[in-house]
């Protein structure tokens, strides 16, 4: 604790400065996940005000002196002073630990804040902090430095450099301004502290969109802004929608739908020991009834993903929890008993489904609602309170069941088919565990040899294998010669393969080059799919330096990537990168001519231009390769094959579900979001990079 702190300040930092010892306890990490975590607590006090019902639009803004503001246009923080501390509202929610509106109930029925630790703990981990509160006609006003409340000695922009003065005798919470009758709300505006963060720790926009994104589908009407400034160029986005969880399931699912998105709902009580707070000051336990409100949108679609997200009072639970258990299990009981009730219809015999086949190609949004609810932890990643499992499985089973039994067209024929895709993947899972392949692959590759057309390595070794898989026959013949037959095989295809993001499964399996690529990989497809079986370390897509070879590249990596994903995540997928240009320059006398490749226009133009300023001349014509075949064999080995002087891509997944998006987009079945990219971003592109 630093000298200049005030003895009247003692008790209130005794508990922020063990907040500032052990950071990681509260925030997680102090990297930037422990820098944004303190963001979401901020947000969260918003957000909770709007799940309240107050409030419908929250502001924030990435400043780019990297401090972070948020407003918002709820009730305010309380000014008023609390009785035990004497401490106004405002200070108590800022200075003190386990202490505020949602810690032991009254101000929320539900809400994400649970221990009353979150706008106090990003305090004492910032070097400075500014609220204003609209509250009775009034702006008031407070700043702390590292958890001390003061007064800043601003000469213009407030910056946490500027000169801080800690209240001696008593805190002021000042009076700044009038507002209108019945404004209300709060700004908070922080500056991290770089005593406590890790050099390299910045807010993530991207990250920080996709929150609003999802916050705005989960509060029906909530508008969210944001403005990051730290950019060259400040941005804005904003975010509202008035679907709710069933828009969001729309948003979240990239296959086509077999069903409509169902919406399953109930509550149910529960009782549970707590302890509280006497008024002689002393802790007793106490049985409180409660209530969880249960919230579900889902659809099966004809992929084989699953995509579930899980919520708690608006709180994502990306680990699931007490909540996400019984989802799954009333799930999996109920369409067990479906399918034993239509054994005979679906040929399903004595097998049983498991919760993998039901999950395949489900999308769905979880969220419970409940005062007080037990997480494991600050961070809120997985909720502990146990009767709510109980609760979630028997709002799923009640509600299914309404669905299953009812008599319209649409809701007989979808549930007919939700029945025929789980039997469908169960006896899947069943071939494959059998067979050691699906009952996808059986009939493309029935065949157990490998196609004729494999020209294997030597080795192995599976770190040290590589598979090529070549563009056409011309460039096979080269890259037989090229190659290291000890640990390089090659496997030719012919063109452009099948847009397997258009076409079926079936459609897939019957293609010969998927199935080719699919059989000698050797580790399966889809969700059978074994990254351990695979037969080769790595996989490189080998295509000409021309649109053409572009287009085989992006039609290869769309097979890789809905059907053989793993390879993707683990980093084993490349793209060879052949050299557009080979110049040769003239040496004087008897000394060997100078081969120089070239990858871009650009680095050709540079070497031209390094050549003339030395004097050098080289040979006309710059030979400009179109193709792997124009390459003789010395050449594609020096250049794109052999180690020790080749360049590789390596294919990486950053975001599963975001690339899912932009393959969906670029290579899906809707053409007219494809047409209004293709217009919106034709202007980044320069005529000249085009091979016509």
């Amino acid at each position: 604790m630093s000298s200049d702190y005030s003895a009247r300040h003692l008790s209130v930092l005794e508990g922020l400065e063990a907040v500032r010892k052990r950071p990681g306890m509260y925030i997680g990490s102090t990297d930037s996940r422990g820098l944004m975590h303190c963001l979401w607590e901020i947000i969260d006090n918003s957000v909770d005000e709007a799940l309240g019902g107050y409030g419908d639009q929250i502001e924030i803004v990435l400043h780019a002196d990297q401090s972070v503001e948020v407003r918002d246009h709820a009730r305010g923080i309380p000014v008023d002073i609390e009785p035990k501390t004497g401490l106004s509202g405002v200070e108590v929610v800022f200075t003190k630990l386990h202490a505020g509106g949602k810690f032991g109930g009254g101000s929320y029925a539900a809400s994400g804040g649970l221990h009353g630790v979150g706008a106090s703990v990003v305090n004492a981990l910032s070097e400075r902090l500014d609220v204003e509160v609209d509250r009775g006609g009034k702006t008031y006003a407070m700043s702390f430095h590292r958890g001390e409340p003061g007064i800043f000695a601003d000469t213009g922009e407030p910056t946490p450099d500027a000169p801080f003065t800690p209240f001696e005798k008593q805190s002021e919470l000042r009076v700044i301004g009038k507002t209108k009758r019945g404004v209300t709300g709060t700004r908070i505006r922080y500056w991290a502290d770089r005593q406590i963060f890790t050099k390299g720790a910045q807010f993530q926009a991207e990250e920080l969109l996709g929150r609003a994104r999802q916050t705005a589908f989960l509060i029906k009407g909530l508008g969210i802004h944001i403005r990051d400034e730290t950019v060259e160029e400040p941005t804005e986005a904003m975010f509202r929608y008035e679907g709710g969880i069933s828009e969001f399931v729309d948003y979240l699912a990239g296959d086509t739908a077999l069903t409509d998105t169902w919406r399953l709902t109930g509550s149910g009580t529960f009782t549970e020991t707590v302890p509280v707070l006497s008024p002689s000051g002393t802790m007793v336990a106490t049985e409180v009834e409660r209530e969880a409100e249960v919230d579900i949108a889902l659809r099966w679609g004809t992929g084989y993903e699953t995509v579930m997200r899980s919520f708690v009072n608006i709180i994502a639970t990306p680990k699931g929890g007490t909540h996400q258990l019984g989802f799954d299990q009333g799930l999996l009981k109920f369409l067990r008993a479906q399918v034993e009730q239509n054994a005979r219809r679906l040929k399903v015999g004595t097998d049983k489904l498991e919760k993998d086949d039901v999950l395949a190609g489900l999308t769905a949004v979880l969220t419970v609602r409940l005062a007080e609810p037990q997480f494991e932890g600050q961070t809120k990643e997985i909720l502990g309170t146990p009767a709510v499992r109980a609760i979630v499985a028997n709002v799923v089973t009640k509600e299914l069941k309404e669905r299953f039994a009812s008599t319209k067209r649409d809701d007989k024929a979808q549930t007919a088919l939700v029945l025929e895709k789980i039997v469908s993947e169960m006896k899947s899972r069943i071939s494959a565990r059998t067979h050691k392949e699906t009952q996808r692959r059986k009939n493309a590759l029935e065949n157990s040899s490998l196609p004729a057309k494999l020209v294997d390595c030597r080795s192995g070794n599976l770190e040290s294998s590589e598979l090529f898989i070549v563009e056409g026959d011309s460039a096979l013949g080269t890259a037989k010669l090229a190659r290291d037959s000890s640990y390089q095989a090659l496997l030719p295809i012919r063109g452009k393969i099948l847009n397997v993001q258009k076409a079926s499964v079936s459609d897939m399996l019957s293609n010969a080059e998927c199935a080719s690529i699919i059989q000698v990989i050797g580790a399966g497809s889809g969700r059978s799919f074994d990254l351990d079986a695979a037969r080769y370390g790595k996989i490189i897509l080998m295509s000409d330096a021309d649109v053409d070879g572009a287009h085989i590249r992006t039609l290869l990596l769309t097979l890789f990537f809905r059907y053989m994903r793993p390879l993707i995540e683990a980093g084993r997928v490349f793209a060879a990168v052949p050299p557009l240009h080979r110049v040769i320059v003239i040496n004087p006398g008897s000394k060997p001519n100078e081969t120089i490749y070239t990858y871009s226009e650009a680095e050709l133009h540079a070497v031209l231009s390094d050549l003339k300023r030395t004097g050098k001349k080289h040979q006309e014509p710059i030979q400009r390769y179109k193709g792997l075949g124009e390459m003789d064999a010395d050449q594609l080995a020096t250049t794109t094959m052999d180690r020790r002087h080749r360049t590789l891509r390596r294919v990486r997944v950053e975001d599963a579900e975001s690339a899912g998006r932009i393959f969906e987009l670029l290579m899906g079945n809707d053409v007219a979001p494809r047409k209004e990219f293709i217009v919106d971003s034709s202007d980044r592109l320069s005529r000249e990079s085009i091979d016509v």
